[in-house]
């Protein structure tokens, strides 16, 4: 029997099988046919449970929870499926305890030949702004997470003077509050669909100016002491008139302000994989490629810019040549600096000493390691009791897999360690930091432990698991810890230690040689 092809407002739909993560049960999901498996997979993690997923019944959900108006439903799931903005983790539950929000993905607001496409920018952030004002009307009795508290301790007089000023109170006689939030995200991509390089003063240049077409959009309508000055470059062909514009509608005096809507750049987290995001936020794209290995559109499109082809740019990196310089932690900083003033809410400065994340970790999916890997494998012994300590490492040197195996003890205890050091490894694969297991095992104390021979890290070691991570801290973070103090050898022995003790000669009362009796019955 054939099946007639499915359609969701005139796009084509498919059904794929994906998880939320590799340990996570498989689930149908039915989404776009032009979407990928790791939209598939940020679905699942955006819909908890183990049933079916069916994008245009979840969509409904929240869509119907922010508006009862049919043009703005249909405008809310066109930028759904062009991947132009979607809602944050909260509104796809339905969750409305705090204010909602969305994430605007700028990448996709570039159309080939005709560059950023600045009034269907303007244009979408005015009806979810828009949406966002409405449901705070009509929710914001449900938002319990920001209820103000009195101050049940101030002394109250008859000629007190209220805590908040007038000019502060809506027409409710309630502070004013926020309606909600508007994220911009990958914004290397964005770049890249223009022909700007993320480091480069006209990069930075344009990502400023879009950031404030950005708050200057959301903004209008709340008086002109909440937007920030226009850039002094707009490199984009254009903006500049957009935003004046936008700036010449936003700066009028108002008696009645609408409620703020903040904007902001977005984290990590599933909403990005289903708007198809290479890099989240304002960060850079730090890999060429996708995770299936073909070119990321980013790559295609600074390619295109200097003038490659594929097959041109591969035979230029066989030649030597540097095709694509990638971006690194200084260039991630410089942006931030360059956008801080042009939005309302800044994320975590970036650090410039720490590792660039590859973009699988920054969708939590898992980075594995390559079947062929170096590293390193160390013979030791720890109170006279033997281990092996393996290691796997990615191209760049990084550790991604860790292995102890003691050769002499119980099955049990051999099987403890085993699956201890693969659950670290498979912690260090979705981008746990080394530092925090070195900080959690070393100098941890129980037996075996003693005097550790075999490798000059240590001279002593209160455990197994207190030598492993001391040497791994010197051979992938450069520290090298001190050895730990010494146990208190006098109470009973430890069952993972030799029962026979060397006499010692200040002990008045020397111990008993172990012994084995052979009972018949």
């Amino acid at each position: 029997m054939t099946r007639a092809r499915r359609h969701w407002n005139g796009v084509l739909m498919s059904t794929l099988q994906a998880a939320a993560d590799p340990d996570a049960p498989f689930r149908s999901v039915t989404l776009p046919a032009e979407w990928d498996t790791d939209a598939a997979s940020a679905l699942a993690q955006l819909i908890p449970g183990t049933d079916a997923i069916d994008l245009p019944r979840a969509a409904s959900r929240w869509v119907d929870a922010l508006t009862q108006d049919d043009a703005t439903a249909r405008s809310l799931i066109w930028l759904l499926l062009m991947r132009q903005a979607a809602p944050t983790e909260a509104v796809w539950a339905c969750e409305f305890d705090r204010p909602p929000g969305f994430v605007l993905n700028l990448a996709a607001f570039v159309s080939p030949g005709e560059g950023f496409a600045a009034e269907t920018f303007v244009a979408a952030l005015r009806l979810l702004s828009r949406v966002l004002r409405d449901a705070s009307h009509t929710m914001g009795n449900q938002r319990n997470g920001e209820l103000p508290l009195p101050d049940l301790f101030a002394p109250q007089s008859e000629n007190a003077q209220p805590a908040v000023k007038s000019s502060d109170v809506d027409g409710a006689g309630t502070p004013p509050r926020c309606a909600g939030d508007i994220l911009l995200t990958n914004l290397d991509a964005c770049l890249a669909g223009v022909g700007l390089d993320y480091d480069s003063e006209d990069g930075r240049a344009a990502a400023c100016a879009i950031a404030t077409l950005a708050t200057l959009t959301a903004h209008s309508g709340c008086g002109p002491e909440s937007l920030p000055l226009p850039p002094v470059r707009t490199v984009l062909p254009g903006l500049s008139e957009t935003l004046r514009a936008v700036w010449n509608e936003a700066a009028v005096e108002t008696e009645n302000p609408l409620e703020a809507i903040e904007t902001g750049f977005s984290t990590s987290g599933p909403v990005d994989g289903v708007l198809g995001v290479e890099a989240c936020g304002l960060a850079p794209v730090f890999s060429l490629l996708r995770p299936d290995g073909r070119l990321a559109q980013s790559t295609v499109n600074r390619l295109e810019a200097r003038g490659f082809t594929t097959e041109t740019a591969l035979a230029a990196a066989l030649a030597g040549e540097t095709v694509l310089p990638l971006p690194g932690p200084t260039a991630h900083m410089a942006m931030y600096r360059a956008l801080t003033g042009f939005i309302d809410r800044m994320p975590a400065r970036p650090d410039p000493a720490a590792q660039p994340l590859r973009r699988k970790l920054e969708r939590g999916m898992r980075r594995a390691l390559p079947h062929r890997h170096g590293g390193f494998t160390q013979k030791t012994a720890i109170g006279g009791h033997r281990l092996f300590l393996r290691t796997g490492e990615y191209e760049d040197g990084t550790l991604g897999e860790l292995s102890l195996t003691p050769t002499r003890e119980s099955a049990m205890v051999k099987g403890l360690m085993e699956s201890f050091g693969e659950a670290v490894s498979i912690g260090l694969q979705y981008g746990a930091p080394l530092e925090e297991y070195v900080n959690s095992f070393a100098y941890s104390c129980f037996g075996p432990s003693g005097t550790v021979e075999g490798d000059p890290v240590a001279t002593y070691a209160t455990s197994m698991l207190d030598y492993a991570f001391r040497a791994l801290s010197e051979a992938y973070l450069g520290k090298k810890l001190p050895d730990g103090p010494h146990q208190d050898m006098q109470g009973e022995p430890d069952p993972l230690l030799p029962l026979d003790f060397p006499p010692d000669e200040s002990d008045p009362a020397p111990r008993k040689r172990g012994s084995l009796r052979l009972v018949v019955s």
